[in-house]
This record gives C-alpha cells, sequence and structure tokens, in this order.
C-alpha cells in the first residue's frame, strides 16, 4: 500500500488535513505549521513525508491562532491546550483559561489607555505644531 492510498484510506475513517489546506484554510505558513509541530502545539500524523491534521489538530490550530491574537504566549496556550481531556469534564483547563484570559484583558486595557493617552498628546502637539506653522505662513 502506497502513502497516498494509506492517506484516502485514514480520510474515509476521519477528516484529515494535509498541511497545505490548513496553510490556506488559516492563511498561515507551512512553516508555522512545522514550528507549532516542533513546540508540540500540534501532533499530525505522518504517512511517510505527508503530515496529516485530525480535526482536533484543525481546532488547537484555531486556538492557537486565537490565542496568539489576543497576545497570550505560546508557553500559556501550550498549557490551556495540554490540559484537554477528551474524557474529563475539563474543568480545569477552563479555569486556567479564564484566569490567562482575565490577565491578558487586564494587560490589553492598559495598553489600550496607555495608546489613548499617546493619541491625546499627539493629537495636541499636532494641533499646537500646525498653528505654529500657519503663523509662520
Amino acid at each position: 500500500m502506497n502513502s497516498n492510498t494509506k492517506v484516502e484510506s485514514l480520510a474515509e475513517h476521519e477528516p484529515v488535513y494535509r498541511i497545505g489546506e490548513l496553510s490556506k484554510e488559516f492563511d498561515v505558513t507551512l512553516r508555522t505549521l512545522r514550528f507549532y509541530e516542533d513546540k508540540g502545539l500540534l501532533k499530525p500524523r505522518r504517512i511517510g513525508n505527508t503530515r496529516l491534521y485530525s480535526r482536533g489538530d484543525r481546532t488547537r490550530l484555531r486556538l492557537i491562532l486565537l490565542g496568539k491574537r489576543v497576545g497570550l504566549s505560546l508557553l500559556d496556550v501550550k498549557e490551556i491546550l495540554d490540559l484537554y481531556d477528551p474524557n474529563g469534564d475539563n474543568s480545569r483547563q477552563l479555569t486556567v483559561a479564564l484566569e490567562k484570559g482575565e490577565e491578558q484583558m487586564e494587560i490589553l486595557q492598559k495598553q489600550r489607555e496607555e495608546i489613548d493617552a499617546a493619541i491625546a498628546e499627539l493629537d495636541e502637539t499636532i494641533t499646537t505644531v500646525r498653528g505654529m506653522v500657519s503663523a509662520k505662513g
């Protein structure tokens, strides 16, 4: 049985995604997916040189990218993902995710306040300089 036949056989039993499919779907590079695999965040099956990602890997990738978008570290994301237990209620995972989410929300709100203050100061400076330029012109 060659590797294409093995891939097709596996795909008949459960949805599988090739690296290029996930790359396109989530608009990430192949290198990014391999990086996440190296960090233990994704664990695709391999048939020959072909990486096959499961529905669970696809979900993990979605959560990795969400964590990245909101500013969580990959270490935090990995900690949350590693707490998943398919046979449990995942209350520990949810608690850790909530704690990390609340911490990140505080950080982002503080950054927003700092950015708003910087924008206000810059706006005031631009108005002052614009007035100075107009007065000379």
